[in-house]
This record gives structure tokens, sequence and C-alpha cells, in this order.
């Protein structure tokens, strides 16, 4: 048997690869996240399957499963929110899984920050004003960040900036960044983005924790920091196109 890790993508059913919807669809036992992974996501799985929200399991429980689909020989689907490489807790998984000698695949799936950039209807690098993107979260109650890895260091960098688990800490992301990027710098809150109740709070560094307090959003959301959010004029286009600037697909182009 092999345990499939599937990334579900940010909530929306119809982001979903083909190969993660086949492979959900053909698995006797389906476990997934339903705190961050709508039940509509796993409504494909086959009659008669085996599934169940690991929401209020620990990690001994959910692994217990996959031992008693291994001595079944049945497949697993592992589904997980988002792309399973980024804070997708499967690390422990896999440790666990390669100790007992059970094969596994990883599938991607949609990023929250790409998904988010979709809905916005805008590009998060622009040429000359943010060219890298920083996929980070906030400590809080969660495991510590190892040293060196903090908002303030990031923000020295002066790129677009994608903030997991912090909803409940924008005053202190706003003190940190300040700073480094300016009261007024573009700020985005986006609160179960792919999910039919999604929002999208626009502000800056100075006012977005008293616009996210007013719609009382304490969790599931994504934090988009940066001057490439609101830049809609000015940038430097890219030098892709530019016909000054030939590659090996495109020649110089003719001056007319």
């Amino acid at each position: 048997m092999t345990v499939f890790f599937v990334g579900a993508g940010p909530g929306d059913p119809e982001l979903l690869t083909l190969k993660a919807q086949r492979v959900i669809a053909a698995c006797p036992v389906c476990l997934y996240a339903g705190s961050l992974v709508p039940e509509a996501v796993v409504a494909m799985a086959p009659a008669g399957a085996r599934v169940m929200d690991t929401a209020p399991m620990t990690l001994d429980e959910t692994h217990a499963e996959i031992l008693a689909a291994d001595r079944r020989g049945e497949d697993v689907a592992r589904v997980h929110s988002g792309d399973p490489s980024l804070y997708g807790a499967i690390a422990e998984q896999i440790r666990r899984l390669t100790v007992d000698r059970i094969g596994y695949e990883i599938i991607p799936g949609v990023p929250a920050y790409a998904a988010a950039a979709a809905a916005l209807g805008q590009e998060l690098t622009l040429p000359e004003v943010a060219q890298s993107i920083v996929l980070t979260r906030m400590a809080m109650k969660s495991t510590a960040m190892p040293e060196g890895e903090t908002l303030e260091n990031f923000a020295r960098t002066g790129a677009t900036l994608a903030i997991h688990l912090g909803v409940r800490a924008l005053r202190e992301i706003e003190r940190q960044l300040t700073p480094h990027y300016g009261a007024g710098c573009p700020v985005v809150v986006a609160y179960r983005v792919g999910w039919p109740d999604q929002k999208l709070i626009r502000g800056t560094l100075a006012d977005i924790h008293g616009k996210v307090r007013a719609q009382k959003i304490t969790r599931t959301a994504l934090i988009l920091v940066g001057p490439a959010l609101g830049a809609t004029e000015g940038f430097t286009e890219s030098a892709l196109y530019d016909p000054d600037r030939p590659h090996v697909l495109r020649p110089r182009a003719r001056r007319r």
C-alpha cells in the first residue's frame, strides 16, 4: 500500500489537481484535516471508504489508522490543506512511515499565498519593487521560530511577506515591520481564501489591525505585506518581453 500526502489547496475543490482528485477517488481510506479542508474535497472518496477528520486526533492515532490500512493492504489519502510541503506537518509522519517501511508519495497543492494573489488579481513580484517572497509564520502558541528567522530580519530585504498564523499578532507585526516598510505599507489579510466565505481585507500597517478586528477575524487567515501589493503604476516593465533584450527563443525585434 501507499500513503498519498495530498495537497488539497486552500479550500476551493476546483483547485485540486487532476492527480489529487484521482487519488482521493481511489483510496479506501481518507484522512483529512477537517478544520482546514472542506468536506467537498473528500466527498469524492469512493463509496464505503473510511473517511476520518483528523482535527481531534493525535499523531499516534492517525498513524495507527495508517498501520491498520497497511495490514489490510489499502492505500491511504492523507489530505492536507494548501501544499503539504509548507507547514503540512508531514515530516514527522514520513519519519514514522520510514521506520515502519510504508511507502508514501507527495502530491503538491495550490498554496494559500498563490490563491490569495489570484483572488486579489495581482502579481506579488514586480521589477525593482519586490522580486522575492518570504513565506513565514508567527510563533504564537506553535513551536518556536529558529534563531535568525525573525520578521525584522526578513523585513530588511524589502521582500513581499506572506505571514501564516499571525492574525492575532497584527499589533506585533506592525511594530516589527513599520520601521522597515513604513506605516503606509500595503497589507492584505486573506481570510479563508478559496472558501465561500472568503474575505480580502486591504489596509496598511497602520490601520489593518482595526479593520480585521472589526470583521472579528481570529484564525484561518494569511497576511500579505509589501510595497508590491500597492504598486499599480510606476514600476519598471519586465525585461522578459523587452524587444531590446533578445534571448535564445526570441531574436532582437526589428524596429519599424
